[in-house]
């Protein structure tokens, strides 16, 4: 059978504090993508899990096949807690960008469980799914759940939120990556002088009224400004995407990823022609450029 991954952004991300067990407590607004990888999983008779990747060229290099890999944990996790004797071959086609703040490892164990929740008949419930999934990580519950959400605790805390309004998405990843750990690490160590605090009440209020505008205008991630201190690239994407018609431009989760909302198609399209013609002359460090759309959960 085939699943489906779908990649996230933060419309609001705040940091509280960091917590004696080293989670740190957030407050942020999660948004699903269209943007998705497909997991084909087949049973198999050698007891094992097997991982092969296809899709992403030179982004595959830095993703592992083995334990560490959060597919192989979620199957590991599944296979033990419901007693499945059984092989399993997972085939993931990657489309989303690796180590870029779009979720896709957790987004990817999430369709796992599902996938085998669905596999082999055991009538888990979307909160049993959630439950397991946070014995992963932190945003594997979110992406079982989908949509538009309100992440509190260390972001398995999670209030479904009115659906954002149709909107598309202009993502540029930075060649260069950065390291989560050292991100936090510098947030922690930052007393909370930022230039700016997300405002992630003012978020909801604007997906709640309905407004996009008002919603561009308001999103804001507490990691950007640390992030964008060991790459500089990422402050210069976010003032060209708005530049070129962008409603709002920020970078998502810990970076190194911004992403731009337009509600004019064609704006997006210029946008999209102008961040790939400088990746391939190979200015302004882009890695990957993808032109994609809030993920609706049918029926909301």
């Amino acid at each position: 059978m085939n699943v489906e991954a779908y990649a996230k952004i933060n419309l609001s991300l705040d940091v509280l504090k960091k917590r004696e067990d080293g989670y740190h407590e957030v407050s942020m607004v999660m948004q699903s993508l269209a943007l998705h990888d497909t997991i084909e999983i087949i049973k198999t008779d050698d007891g094992d899990i097997h991982i092969e990747l296809t899709g992403l060229g030179d982004e595959e290099k830095g993703i592992p096949v083995d334990e560490s890999n959060l597919i192989f944990k979620a199957a590991a996790l599944m296979r033990e807690r419901y007693s499945i004797e059984d092989g399993l071959m997972f085939r993931l086609t990657k489309r989303i960008p690796h180590s870029a703040g779009l979720g896709g490892g957790s987004s990817d164990a999430a369709a796992v469980i599902r996938g085998l929740n669905e596999m082999f008949g055991l009538g888990l419930g979307l909160g049993q799914m959630m439950r397991l999934g946070k014995e992963i990580g932190a945003d594997v519950p979110f992406c079982l759940m989908g949509g538009t959400a309100l992440a509190e605790g260390i972001g398995e805390e999670l209030t479904r939120l009115k659906p954002v309004p149709a909107c598309r998405v202009l993502l540029v990843k930075p060649e260069k990556g950065v390291s989560t750990r050292e991100v936090y690490e510098l947030i922690d160590g930052a007393d909370r002088h930022f230039p700016r605090l997300p405002d992630t009440k003012k978020v909801c209020e604007a997906i709640e009224n309905g407004s996009l505008k008002s919603l561009a205008r308001s999103m804001g991630n507490i990691m950007e400004s640390v992030t964008l201190r060991m790459l500089p690239e990422i402050d210069d994407i976010k003032k060209k995407m708005e530049e070129l018609g962008a409603l709002g431009a920020m970078m998502t989760g810990s970076g190194p990823t911004v992403f731009g909302l337009y509600s004019d198609p064609e704006l997006l399209e210029k946008a999209y022609s102008y961040f790939a013609e400088e990746k391939r002359k190979g200015e302004m460090g882009i890695g990957s450029v993808i032109s994609t759309e809030f993920y609706r959960i049918k029926g909301l």
